[in-house]
This record gives C-alpha cells, structure tokens and sequence, in this order.
C-alpha cells in the first residue's frame, strides 16, 4: 500500500501495545495523524477486559522510519471532546485482579481473567460480569469528583451528587466516548466528594509515542509504572533487560500539549506512532495518580529523523513552558554577556538553545538519574557536565510522580547542529539571525 498523506484513527487497541500486530497506515513522512482518542485511566480500569491502564489508539506507520530513527512528532491541536468526566484517587478493590487491576482483572465470583463486562445502574457495582453478573470493577475511588465542561472548554466545575447521577445514568454520550472503544465510562460511579471546585481547563495529552520492541500494557510504558512488571504473576511479567524495550509514552508531563514537539525513539520498523489518555488539566506531577481523563480530537504532523538514536523522548515545549533559566538569551543578555567576555580576555560566548529530556524510573530519583545518562548520551556529555548546565542553564521538574521527570538545558548549538536537531529547535522557538 502506498504511503498516505493523512489518516484518520478511530481504532484502538486492547490496551496493549504489540509490535507483532498490524499497524495502519502506513503515513508519509511529513504527513498528518488524526486521531479521535478515547478517554484515559479511569475508565480502562473500570474495564477488565482491556489489559492496560488505557485505551489507546492503534500504531500508525510512518514511512521510512527504522529502529535507530526518531520520529518528530508536531501537536498541532488538541480539542477536548467530553463535556463531562470524572478522575479521583485510586484504590484497588481485593480479589479482583492477578497481581495488577490494570493488566490482570478477574472476576470475583467466577474467576474469568479479563472479563467482558456491563454496567447496571450507577455506582462502582454497576459494572458486572457477562458470565456471572457479579460486580468486578477492579478499582475505586478514595476520593472523587464529577467535572462538567463549559461550552467552550475553558472551565470545568465538579458537579454535586444530583447532577453526578444525572451524568452516570448516560456516560457514553456526556464522555463522548467514541464509537469503537469498549471502556466503561468512568462518570458511572457518579462520585461527588468536592463539589464547586472550578479548574482551568488546559489539555495535554498523557499517551503520545512509539511502539516498543515487545508487547507492553499501554500504561506501563514508562520506567515507573513498567516496574510493576518485574517478576509479576501475569503474562506481561519483564525482566529489567527486557523493560529497556519500552519507549517511555506514557508521560504525563503537562507541556506534551498543543504547540510542543516530541521527538520519539523508533524501536521497530515504522515507529508505530500511537496516542491516548487526553487530559483536561493537570498540575506539576498528577499527584492524584489521575487527573480529568477526556475523549479529544488530536491532530499531529509526523516526520523521520535519522540515525538520532535517542532512547527515550525529547521534548521542545512551548516557549512559555521552557523553564526560566533555559529558556534562549535575548539580544541584550547576549549583548551583556559578550562585553563581560572582552573584560575577561574570552574570544566570546556559547552560543546555546533549549532542549527538554524525558527521563523515567522506578521513583524520582531514579528517573533524575536516567534523565541526566539519556542527555549526556544524547549530546556526547559526561553526566556531570549536563548536571553543571542543567543546574545554570535549566532545570528538573516533574512529569509525574512517582517517576517521570523533564532534565531542560541549553545546548550548545554546535552540538544540536551534530545531531540534526538545530533546524527544529531554531524554529520551534524562531531563532533567526
């Protein structure tokens, strides 16, 4: 099949992300993904027939993309499509999983793995068996709330136990949930703990990536949520060589928003470009463990990058979420600092430009650690070069916690130039002569 210059995804998986299964496509490269993207978290884990946190859209192709490759990965737009939805802290409900409610639901009463499943009424019993009819949600809230969205998406108001029962009685249609994803709709369990809390609404998307080189559970994608499988009960149990497999798109981090450019390892013919679990907004961290997961319109603009070799994400934010310190000197700063050189008998300045890595682990300092390795890799630096010029010239924040973090730094441009990654940070953040 010849490479198309668009494609529209409105297919997802079973919450695992396979290399052994067909991709669509494949796209161009330089050509548009469009994706109608199902909500995140909270309803796959409502959901145990799907075998992973989320429901993601299936891997797109990219033309002439081969593992050693990145693919840049342009967000051109992200629409929030829910007008209602519901997110809350988590706490697994005993007997209803192997080892992992988001990979290994079973049923109670019946013991069927990964049971298909309805829902009865609202209220976390309300989603049951097919087999046996008994409840097997795998998962509950400690602490709840049903969020409605204005008109023009730019506030949601968590709604009180009247107008969350309202919502859990038609959740399909106040989630939008698309057509072909399966998940039970979260808003079901009609919860209500903190009404009248207004949020800005600010979408990110949570799942954005490459198909790692072995079958994972979507959400354990990551270097903190794939520790969960070292050694599990389950079929997707990972030893630690073979979780270096993952591509790290689970992420969380609040700047993969609209505006931002991504730039994925390609770990298998083709990238394998797949996206899911949208959120409405969220601060530093998802400290919740979730935060408002909404179905949404995603637009990218995807194109190959060869021989990069990157291990895991490289991220371009918007300017505006660039850390102060890493953010590109101005005119004047430059002007300050050339003089300040001539005093000192210096030939001049470097000239540098920022650049954000994802770095991820089994807790923060884990990932602080494998952030600075994969940049210092990245740029031919030492790690504690790149710490000297992330503590100047950047800084460390959290994508989520427990263990994904953004290591941002000027680079010099020398450096970017070596690697190819001049010409799209020079334009990401218009840096012309």
């Amino acid at each position: 099949m010849s490479a198309l210059q668009t494609i529209l995804v409105d297919e997802y998986t079973n919450a695992v992300l396979d290399p052994n299964e067909p991709m669509l496509g494949p796209v161009r490269d330089g050509g548009r993904i469009i994706v109608n993207t199902a909500a995140g978290c909270w309803g796959p884990m409502l959901t145990p027939e799907l075998k992973g946190g989320h429901e993601v859209s299936k891997p797109v192709y990219v033309e002439g993309a081969e593992p050693g490759d990145a693919i840049v990965i342009r967000i051109e737009s992200v629409r929030v499509t829910s007008d209602v939805t519901s997110s809350g802290n988590d706490r697994p409900i005993e007997g209803r999983a192997n080892g992992d409610g988001f990979v290994a639901g079973v049923c109670p009463k019946c013991g069927a793995k990964n049971p298909a499943t309805h829902i009865e009424g609202i209220g976390v019993d309300a989603i049951r068996c097919n087999i046996c009819g008994a409840p097997c949600a795998p998962f509950e809230f400690t602490n709840g709330y049903t969020i409605a969205f204005d008109e023009d998406k730019q506030v949601g108001l968590t709604l009180n136990q009247e107008a969350a029962e309202i919502v859990a009685a038609d959740g399909r249609k106040y989630m939008q949930t698309p057509d072909n994803s399966i998940q039970n709709p979260v808003v079901t369990l009609a919860r209500h703990d903190i009404p009248g809390i207004v949020a800005r609404v600010r979408p990110f998307i949570g799942q954005l990536g490459t198909t790692p080189k072995r079958p994972f559970p979507d959400s354990h994608n990551a270097g903190d949520f794939g520790a969960f499988l070292l050694g599990a009960p389950h079929n997707y149990a990972m030893t630690e060589e073979t979780l270096k497999d993952k591509t790290d798109g689970h992420m969380d981090i609040n700047k993969v928003r609209e505006g931002a450019v991504l730039i994925c390892p390609v770990k298998v013919p083709g990238g394998g470009v797949y996206v899911g679990d949208v959120h409405a907004m969220q601060g530093e961290g998802e400290i919740a463990g979730h935060t408002a997961d909404v179905s949404a319109v995603v637009e990218l603009q995807v194109s190959v990058l060869k021989g990069l070799g990157n291990d895991g994400p490289v991220l371009l934010p918007r300017i505006e979420d660039v850390p102060y310190l890493a953010k590109p000197l101005t005119a004047a700063e430059k002007a300050v600092a050339t003089k300040e050189a001539a005093k000192w008998s210096q030939a001049g300045i470097e000239e540098s430009a920022p650049v954000t890595v994802i770095g991820t682990g089994v807790n923060l300092n884990a990932a602080i650690d494998n952030g600075l390795a994969r940049a210092g890799e990245l740029f031919d630096m030492t790690v504690p070069e790149v710490m000297n010029r992330v503590t100047i010239t950047g800084a460390i924040e959290i994508g989520r916690a427990p263990g994904v973090v953004t290591v941002s730094l000027r680079v010099p441009v020398e450096k970017l130039k070596e690697k190819g990654l001049w010409e799209l940070v020079r334009d990401q953040y218009h840096l012309y002569d």
